[in-house]
């Protein structure tokens, strides 16, 4: 396999598969910016072809052998395209070489002087998100990509043309060990994956190994709370920068105060004060979040102001927490929460506001996970005043282990669970009461629900 950094140069010709996923139409918009011709392909509609087609991108729907012409010089993939895909196997004929997703950002991402990789099982989008705010703030021009829709790029990407790139990365397949951070991000680590990692001691494995690509004069940025994370970088040869709610962490909160859905707290660096801040967005797990970013960006030499300016104008991206609108005097939220520890975060922050009743939309992802983790899953949702379960989102799956979402709603008193969206809709429009709160939560489609409800 040759290097992708050999196609990084103008003139060069490219094809996408799956390029209207958040990352693969991000990447074909910075390289077709690069000066490479890119077209791409995807099996669905969506604003992100409709974005890249604006932008002079040429788009095929469907994926057919055809659209692999002879002048492509390379082929880049999403995970979900296998070798039985009709292009893969034109360009494999054809000689053409074929990379990863993650292969091309690793590439990119050694281009740069500065690398932001923020890793974690869960928080991953917000903290990058906030980053992102931080460095704007700081003027540092970022080029950034981001595993959602930030409103302040109104996408989940951004090309610039300064010296730093902020990037989500992710464990999963260890997709991260294409990256090349210069500071490495590890917010948590649990058991996760758990198709692809054998066990906890895996999953910590491997996120060893990604803080270990961190050059000697990098960084690497830990949770100082999360056991997993400094058990996995136990005696590691690299600086590290830690941050926590305990004044052990060298970036640390003082004087949390949570006002509704914002909070109010100074941020202590090494036993000083480096700002204060006010969070838009609710909970301690984003205040942990934004120590993140903070400590990421004292790392990459940004000042106190724009860590401030920076956090203060971040109201959530895309999924995390986001306000769809009211129905029926009902509040109606989205998130993405869909492990355990994701879940119990989001409804750690929820019971702090105050509504009425919670009312808990959540639908599973993928059948493995819920099998792993089906115990830990019932104990958070026991917590809602009301759970209504829709079906497990397969994903890249098949039910080959016979769960149902169903098996969650057995062990819960007073759950329901409903085969298809418009029974549950049905059922919410039937409660839905002033004062509740409604959360659809889940890593599917399960947004829709709450979408339909408020239109």
């Amino acid at each position: 396999m040759s290097d992708f950094s050999n196609y990084l140069s103008p003139g060069r010709r490219g094809h996408l598969i799956g390029v209207g996923g958040v990352s693969m139409s991000s990447l074909a918009d910075l390289l077709s910016g690069m000066g490479l011709n890119i077209t791409g392909s995807d099996m669905n509609e969506g604003p992100n072809l409709k974005n890249l087609r604006e932008k002079g991108i040429k788009i095929f729907m469907g994926h057919h052998a055809e659209n692999i012409t002879d002048d492509v010089e390379f082929v880049v993939r999403t995970a979900a395209v296998h070798d039985d895909n009709p292009e893969i196997i034109a360009a494999h004929q054809k000689g053409i070489p074929v990379f990863e997703r993650t292969q091309a950002w690793g590439a990119i991402s050694k281009d740069y002087a500065n690398a932001l990789c923020i890793s974690g099982t869960h928080g991953k989008t917000t903290t990058t998100s906030m980053c992102t705010h931080i460095l704007m703030a700081a003027d540092k021009d970022p080029t950034v990509m981001i595993g959602g829709t930030l409103p302040l790029l109104n996408a989940g990407h951004r090309v610039g043309h300064g010296n730093t790139i902020v990037m989500e990365a992710c464990e999963y397949y260890n997709s991260f060990l294409s990256f090349h951070p210069t500071v490495a991000v590890i917010l948590n680590i649990e058991a996760d994956h758990l198709d692809f990692f054998k066990d906890l001691e895996d999953v910590k494995r491997s996120f060893r190994a990604f803080a270990s690509r961190v050059p000697d004069d990098g960084y690497i940025v830990a949770n100082i709370d999360d056991e997993n994370t400094m058990d996995a970088l136990r005696d590691i040869d690299r600086k590290i920068i830690t941050f926590g709610l305990t004044s052990k962490a060298d970036v640390y909160a003082e004087n949390v105060r949570y006002i509704g859905a914002n909070s109010e707290f100074d941020i202590m660096y090494k036993g000083k004060l480096f700002t204060s801040v006010t969070l838009h967005v609710p909970g301690e797990h984003n205040v942990k979040n934004a120590l993140a970013a903070t400590a990421a960006s004292i790392c990459l030499g940004v000042k106190p102001n724009a860590v401030m300016y920076g956090l203060a104008g971040f109201t959530g991206a895309g999924r995390r927490f986001e306000f769809k609108g009211k129905f029926n005097g009902a509040d109606v939220y989205d998130d993405y929460a869909h492990h355990p520890g994701e879940l119990g975060a989001l409804l750690d922050a929820v019971e702090k506001l105050n509504y009425k009743r919670i009312v808990l939309v959540f639908q599973p992802h993928t059948y493995t996970r819920t099998a792993a983790l089906f115990d830990d899953f019932v104990e958070q949702l026991k917590r809602p005043d009301v759970l209504l379960l829709a079906e497990i989102f397969a994903a890249r799956e098949k039910n080959t282990i016979g769960i149902s979402s169903a098996s969650l709603a057995e062990k819960v008193e007073g759950a329901s669970f409903f085969a298809s969206f418009p029974e549950l809709e049905a059922e919410l429009r039937r409660i839905a009461s002033p004062g509740d709160i409604i959360l659809t939560v889940g890593a599917g489609d399960v947004y829709k629900i709450g979408e339909n409800l408020v239109k």
